[in-house]
């Protein structure tokens, strides 16, 4: 059934909600939401002047629009945002995030609380902390905190279960005051988590001058050890002041939200306040940027990030005026479950501090584009300067082959895929040689390549057959270079097979000295010298060590595979299940050799005849 746009366009209702586009294969390629769904959906299909080549574009491949009506709204973002998580449509500006925060949480809805980590905020009657950026100083800060106040680790429930067992270990070196056996009271435990509350809301000061008091009396009465300990717990308190720095002194929860923009990249930078005290920061990468002002992306962030994370602070503050800024405050404060206000600061102390965050997203974007430029010199540019030594244009893919055994022994073939100069591992192939006997490398190599290209081709013509050309698999998508670990026999040995099968590759040779290192590339019956301090030069010698690991890899499990069989599966009786049975219960062969009779009759799976055959076997 066809899809009517222009019959579709004048059924649109005149109120909130999300419409969904959809191409011609109907993958969902944008979602948007509306005040008014008749108005706003309609003015993709007007010709519209200065709209933007991306939007122009994606306008073009729409065959088809569906649209869900709210009641409001505050329900079209939820929605949209729903939606947008689910489907990451491809013309969405889209927050590229797989991070959850810790947070400390103190169990207060429990007789006697415990303080642990937790990844999601719940409406309970816990009292959370954070979120932080960094794990293992949450972990830390737990620890300490058990070891200051001398918690509960266990989930014993209590006091029911008190007396039921005997006290742990933390009790009998010092870190907990064992309220399983009823060894300290609920008034004089709670006193001590309204210690911990405090601590962790920032007061140190308190907790520091009663450790150093007790540290000195301990000196004092040469209880050294004791007072050792102290000291290491002074230090982890100081440890955990100096990694929160003060940013105010109102004592609230804020988000400092700015961004850096270089064309297609986008960097967003949040600082996390809570009580006054910054408690750390995380950077955060936008993709389908093109069209968008810097507001526009950033009230997308706004959207998908709190979307995701389940602390909403009070204030959040932006580098950029947003729109939608009643209905996300309304949106924010339903999740904090009071108020939640977005600002947009111009001068003072928040504006300096919304100013900090930009810089270090900006700090963070060129760090990150010398890192991905100097990472293209290692992979596309040294592709480049390889293609550039051939005479080459178009290289994407290259692979590399190798032969490994001992004496002819096992011997086994390896496929190894480089894509824009990275290992593409899941395009890498094993061969077990089946037609050679004895140490021919060049007959090995011969094989391997028939096999490797035979097989592509046939999956070609299946998939053909299916209409499915555009399908690719790791043997079904053939090279654009064919690198071989050799020089020109290697190489002629790779053309012969392609010029059996009809197959047009180039074909280079990696030729190695004396010393088995690499020398340069044999191609077109030249050799090529490769300056050994370039880029293509390590890219080789990275493709040539790989295809050699690979082999030797995949040829060593071999390998140790048949020396356990030529050991024990030659004893008659003895096959795979009683060889487990028998290496699980002797530590070495040596044991199984030297065991006797009744020894071996010890394990259920050899019975008397069997273990006959052992010893009689192993005695000869």
């Amino acid at each position: 059934m066809t899809f009517d746009v222009q019959e579709e366009l004048k059924k649109l209702p005149g109120k909130p909600g999300v419409y969904i586009m959809h191409d011609a294969s109907d993958a969902i390629i944008y979602v948007g939401k509306a005040i008014n769904l008749h108005n706003r959906v309609r003015s993709y299909f007007r010709k519209i002047v200065g709209r933007g080549p991306q939007i122009d574009k994606m306008v073009q491949q729409i065959a088809r629009f569906e649209y869900i009506v709210t009641d409001s709204e505050l329900e079209a973002l939820v929605l949209e945002n729903n939606l947008i998580k689910e489907h990451e449509p491809k013309y969405n500006t889209m927050l590229k995030d797989d991070k959850t925060y810790p947070y400390i949480k103190v169990t207060l809805g429990d007789r006697f609380p415990r303080v642990m980590m937790c990844r999601q905020m719940k409406k309970d009657k816990a009292k959370y902390f954070g979120p932080f950026t960094n794990g293992t100083a949450v972990k830390d800060t737990i620890d300490l905190v058990n070891k200051l106040f001398m918690l509960r680790t266990c989930n014993k429930a209590l006091p029911k279960d008190v007396g039921n067992d005997r006290p742990c270990l933390n009790y009998h070196i010092h870190q907990c005051a064992a309220p399983c056996q009823g060894y300290i009271s609920e008034e004089e435990y709670n006193g001590k988590i309204e210690e911990v509350l405090r601590f962790l809301q920032g007061d140190h000061s308190r907790i520091l001058k009663d450790l150093e008091e007790k540290m000195k009396q301990a000196s004092e009465n040469m209880e050294f050890e004791e007072a050792i300990r102290y000291r290491d717990l002074i230090q982890s308190v100081q440890s955990v002041s100096e990694r929160q720095k003060i940013t105010g002194s109102t004592g609230e929860d804020k988000d400092i939200i700015a961004m850096a923009q270089d064309g297609q990249d986008v960097v967003v930078q949040v600082f996390f306040v809570r009580d006054g005290k910054m408690i750390g920061r995380e950077h955060f990468y936008m993709t389908h940027v093109s069209e968008q002002s810097k507001p526009e992306i950033l009230e997308d962030f706004v959207k998908q990030y709190y979307a995701g994370t389940p602390f909403v602070p009070k204030e959040v503050m932006l580098q950029y005026e947003i729109g939608d800024v009643e209905i996300l405050e309304q949106w924010l404060s339903g999740k904090r479950g009071n108020r939640a206000y977005i600002l947009n600061p111009k001068k003072g102390t928040k504006e300096k501090l919304v100013e900090l965050a930009a810089q270090n997203a900006s700090l963070v974007l060129q760090q990150d584009k010398e890192r991905l430029k100097r990472e293209e010199g290692r992979t596309i540019g040294a592709v480049k300067e390889i293609a550039g030594l051939l005479g080459l244009s178009g290289i994407s893919r290259m692979e590399a082959f190798d032969i490994s055994n001992i004496s002819g022994f096992a011997t086994v073939g390896s496929m190894v895929v480089f894509e824009k100069g990275k290992p593409k591992r899941s395009d890498y192939r094993k061969f077990r040689i089946k037609s050679v006997s004895g140490p021919d490398d060049y007959a090995c190599m011969k094989e391997v390549l028939t096999r490797r290209f035979v097989h592509g081709m046939e999956e070609r013509e299946e998939l053909r057959d299916k209409e499915l050309e555009d399908t690719f698999g790791s043997f079904t998508r053939f090279p654009d270079l064919l690198l071989m670990d050799g020089g020109r026999g290697q190489v002629n040995i790779a053309l012969q097979v392609l010029q059996e099968l009809g197959i047009s590759i180039p074909v280079c040779g990696m030729v190695k000295d004396d010393n088995h290192r690499t020398r340069g590339l044999y191609f077109n019956n030249v050799e090529i010298p490769i300056d050994h301090r370039s880029e293509g030069f390590k890219l080789i010698t990275r493709i040539q060590d790989e295809a050699h690991r690979f082999a030797i890899e995949y040829h060593r499990s071999l390998r140790s595979k048949n020396q356990v069989k030529s050991v024990l599966d030659d004893i008659p009786g003895v096959g795979p299940a009683r060889r487990k049975a028998l290496m699980r219960h002797f530590k070495s062969m040596q044991e199984i050799k030297e065991a006797d009779v009744q020894t071996l009759m010890q394990i259920p799976e050899i019975p008397e005849h069997i273990a006959e055959e052992i010893v009689k076997f192993f005695a000869h």
